[in-house]
This record gives C-alpha cells, sequence and structure tokens, in this order.
C-alpha cells in the first residue's frame, strides 16, 4: 500500500466572522466567493467551494477524492451532511441582515446512492423553505453534473441576535 498525504491552510476565521457580522449575509457570502473574505476553515478541510448566492440560495462544488473514503470503499456520509450542511446552512445566511446570527439546531440527511471520486465533482444546493425570526427552515440537494441526485437534505436553524 502506498501512503499519500493531503495538507491544507487557513485564514483567522474569527477575524472573518467578526467582520461577517457588520455585513448582510448575502454581501459577506458573495465577498467570500468574490476572494475578498477567506473562506472558513471548514471549507478548506474538505474542499468545497461556495459558488453561487441569491436571496434563499447557496451552490457549492466539492471535488471528490478517495481522501474522502470510508472503509468499504466510497465517500464517507459525514462528508455529504457536512456539505449539506454547509449550504443549508449558508442560503439561511443570504437572507438575514447585518448582525443576525443563525445556527443548526437538527438537519435530516437521506442518501441515495454512494459517492465515489469516479463522479469527480458534486455540487450542493441549499433553499429556504421559510425563514421566521427565531428560526429557520431550509433543504438541500447534492447532484452530479448529469443532475443525479445522491443525497438530500432538511435543515432547522435558530436565528437570533448575537
Amino acid at each position: 500500500m502506498s501512503t499519500r498525504t493531503r495538507t491544507f491552510d487557513w485564514e483567522d476565521p474569527k477575524a472573518a466572522a467578526a467582520l461577517g457580522q457588520t455585513m448582510a449575509g448575502i454581501d459577506y457570502l458573495q465577498a467570500i466567493i468574490d476572494g475578498k473574505i477567506p473562506p472558513a476553515p471548514i471549507a478548506k478541510l474538505f474542499g468545497f467551494k461556495l459558488a453561487k448566492v441569491e436571496p434563499g440560495l447557496a451552490v457549492f462544488t466539492l471535488p471528490i477524492g478517495e481522501h474522502m473514503y470510508n472503509p468499504i470503499g466510497s465517500v464517507h456520509g459525514g462528508t455529504a451532511a457536512t456539505l449539506l450542511d454547509s449550504v443549508m446552512g449558508c442560503c439561511i445566511h443570504t437572507l438575514l441582515p447585518a448582525g443576525r446570527a443563525y445556527s443548526t439546531l437538527e438537519i435530516k440527511i437521506s442518501y441515495l446512492r454512494p459517492m465515489t471520486d469516479a463522479l469527480s465533482e458534486v455540487t450542493a444546493e441549499g433553499r429556504v423553505i421559510n425563514l421566521g425570526r427565531k428560526a429557520a427552515f431550509s433543504e438541500g440537494k447534492i447532484f452530479d453534473a448529469a443532475g443525479k441526485i445522491y443525497a438530500t437534505g432538511t435543515s432547522t436553524c435558530a436565528v437570533w441576535d448575537p
């Protein structure tokens, strides 16, 4: 067996988060896409990239690699769960004004088929179902270039003034 190595770097997440509290959520996320604010360390760790934001919508891409594999030879379900949690939270973030925050309370993930590195890349899309004063609800899906769905999810997030 041959050993493989993967490394990554990141910037101070606390500084980016503090800056984000001064901006409307959609402006903050767009600044990440534009490279004006660094992505969160979790995005760098997993390799996903925020590709698009609109009010109530967030889209991420994720190159698939064998470093994501579980012991049975497919991408670990936690990878899909992390990607869906991120995209479902960010779509809610697009609707928040400066100074408002959110946090995941609950997620439900349904795995429809296994992912492998034969996919090369997947896309995750999150959409807001409802945004209330104290809670928000969203849904997400992971799909390939042909539109085949690999996992879906729903999320409940708390919304508050920090």
